[in-house]
């Protein structure tokens, strides 16, 4: 597995309003989608393309595209659909899948409750979107149920993770022959006894959305 830590003052700039106590739902949601387009630009480094030839107004060229299939992109609800619209104004083409996966609060374990995706992914690209890589489980569940269904290239896109996350992604995963690499704007210090970042930004789906009554 690989760990991609972005290095840019953007990122770091909006990253540290997203943390502030202060910001709220609407400017959270608005920071988001342009921090997450931030990071698909460089999740999709290694997204696979194909060669086109072309006629410019000039001569005909070679270019690339997309190849196929599509690439997926999986938002783990909720909070991954607050990241969507960042990352499909980078890959408008891409298709789309959807994962609900939910933490136990005691047990700290994922477990899935919906799915919206095809039943062969074999030879696919899979981008995960999912805001926090707190304790690791949730993610860690999600790319096995992808990989499962035949993906053989994953990258999870969080605006932040933990260091134990990053391990139990290790530990859970390290039978998996495919590719991983997780893409984040911060590498935070550590889990609090909740499970949750520190200094981290709060729940994000609560952040992101509001908390329902």
């Amino acid at each position: 597995m690989r760990t991609h830590v972005v290095d840019h003052p953007l990122v770091a700039h909006k990253l540290t309003t997203l943390r502030d106590e202060r910001t709220d739902s609407p400017t959270f949601r608005h920071l988001t989608d342009e921090l997450v387009t931030l990071l698909a630009y460089e999740a999709t480094r290694d997204v696979r393309i194909e060669a086109v030839n072309i006629s410019t107004p000039v001569s005909p060229t070679t270019g690339v595209r997309l190849a196929t299939p599509k690439p997926l992109v999986v938002p783990i609800l909720r909070a991954g659909l607050g990241m969507l619209d960042g990352m499909m104004r980078l890959l408008p083409t891409a298709e789309v899948g959807f994962l609900g996966m939910v933490r136990n609060e005691e047990t700290l374990e994922a477990a899935t409750y919906a799915e919206r995706l095809p039943d062969d992914l074999s030879g696919r690209q899979c981008y995960v979107l999912d805001p926090m890589l707190a304790t690791g489980g949730t993610l860690a569940a999600a790319i096995r149920f992808l990989t499962d269904r035949g993906a053989d290239h994953i990258t999870a896109i969080c605006l932040l993770a933990a260091p134990e996350g990053c391990a139990r992604l290790e530990q859970d995963l390290a039978d998996l022959d495919v590719p991983v690499t997780i893409v984040t704007a911060a590498m935070d210090e550590r889990l609090d006894e909740k499970g949750y970042i520190v200094p981290g930004l709060g729940d994000a789906g609560d952040r992101l959305y509001g908390i329902a009554g």
